[in-house]
């Protein structure tokens, strides 16, 4: 006896479903990187000139 595969499709709901959860994971990873960048440039901030010279960086480049 052969088994059939029987394809269904989602409803719609679903879908819409799929694109909230896509747009709450990108607003999510947005914040995400916004905070990590935030963070690093805190960090460069609290470094002097001369260790910002060190890594190639001016205070400039930071603002």
């Amino acid at each position: 006896m052969a088994t059939q595969a029987i394809a269904v499709k989602a409803p719609f709901r679903a879908a819409g479903a799929l694109r909230e959860y896509n747009l709450i994971s990108e607003i999510f990873t947005a914040f995400a990187t916004w905070k990590e960048k935030h963070k690093t440039r805190a960090m460069l901030l609290e470094l002097s000139d001369a260790q910002l010279d060190d890594i190639g960086l001016s205070r400039k480049d930071l603002l």
